[in-house]
């Protein structure tokens, strides 16, 4: 029986319809589990756009901060510790061991937000840091500094500065800064960890620079500036090097996580545009340990 193709409005030929009764191509099986989430992962992978180039950092410290002297301010939860104020911005210092935001739970309504909005009302949320971490918070007064601020972290505008302390003599980078760019994604079956993955993984980099080392107590203080914000990352990129940080009940391992009664990171130094005249505006909280 000959086949017949019809053309098209354009001219172009178009292949017939199969004859009536013709069992469709036999479909692909339906991926589940990992193989499901590698494809999902890889089909984002593919629309996103190129990522901007990684850039080190041209300085080792920006600068000095704090033109106010931090302060203890008493909330009706407790204490907290406020390093800048004024119409737009404010900055505490976060504790090791305080939630950044209210949890699920009646246990973890006591956080950071908390005790600030219980005596500014009008403070919103930018930035949270992990509930082991310490140091600089950011909180913005009022809708417009906040959707300010926030649009300041979505196009990289803000530069955030921790010190960790890690297990082993680390080697110097070549430069000033290393950069560990190594993919994160959420390990599903141990939640909340997080895992170096190629497959899966979101882009992450970070830079390090190495501060001092202790060869007697075979530690290293390094300065990380992430490039990216990855929930953990920090911890799993210096985990991934094999220094994980003293006192990570996480990624710590059976000798650092005992090495310190807490994580020894601490967020010291950030720097944004201020929302209301776009000036740097440069904060930083002392290291604890």
């Amino acid at each position: 029986m000959p086949t017949f193709h019809v053309r098209a409005a354009d001219g172009s030929l178009q292949a017939p319809a199969p004859p009536r009764g013709t069992p469709p191509p036999e479909a692909r099986p339906a991926l589940t589990g990992r193989a499901a989430r590698r494809e999902r992962a890889a089909q984002a992978a593919a629309a996103r756009p190129i990522p901007p180039a990684v850039v080190a950092p041209a300085t080792l410290y920006l600068g000095r901060g704090n033109v106010q002297a931090s302060r203890t301010l008493h909330s009706p939860a407790g204490p907290i510790t406020c390093l800048y104020e004024d119409a737009s911005v404010l900055a505490f210092d976060k504790p090791a061991g305080m939630h950044s935001v209210p949890g699920k739970g009646e246990d973890k309504q006591d956080c950071l937000s908390a005790r600030v909005q219980a005596l500014y009302p009008e403070a919103r949320v930018v930035h949270r840091l992990d509930l082991d971490t310490s140091g600089i918070i950011v909180m913005a007064r009022g809708a417009e500094a906040q959707r300010r601020i926030n649009r300041s972290f979505e196009q990289r505008e803000v530069d955030k500065r921790y010190v960790a302390v890690v297990q082993g003599c680390l080697r110097a980078p070549e430069g000033d800064w290393g950069l560990i760019d190594l993919p994160i994604a959420l390990d599903w079956v141990n939640r909340p960890l997080h895992i170096v993955d190629a497959a899966t993984g979101r882009p992450s980099q970070t830079h390090w620079h190495l501060l001092s080392v202790d060869a007697v107590a075979d530690t290293s203080r390094v300065l990380l500036e992430p490039f990216t914000g990855r929930s953990h990352q920090l911890r799993v990129h210096l985990q991934a090097l094999g220094h994980p940080m003293l006192g990570d009940r996480l990624y710590g391992g059976p000798i650092a996580t005992l090495r310190a009664p807490r994580l020894l990171l601490h967020a010291t130094q950030i720097r944004l545009p201020h929302p209301d005249s776009g000036a740097p505006l440069f904060i930083e909280s002392p290291v604890p340990f």
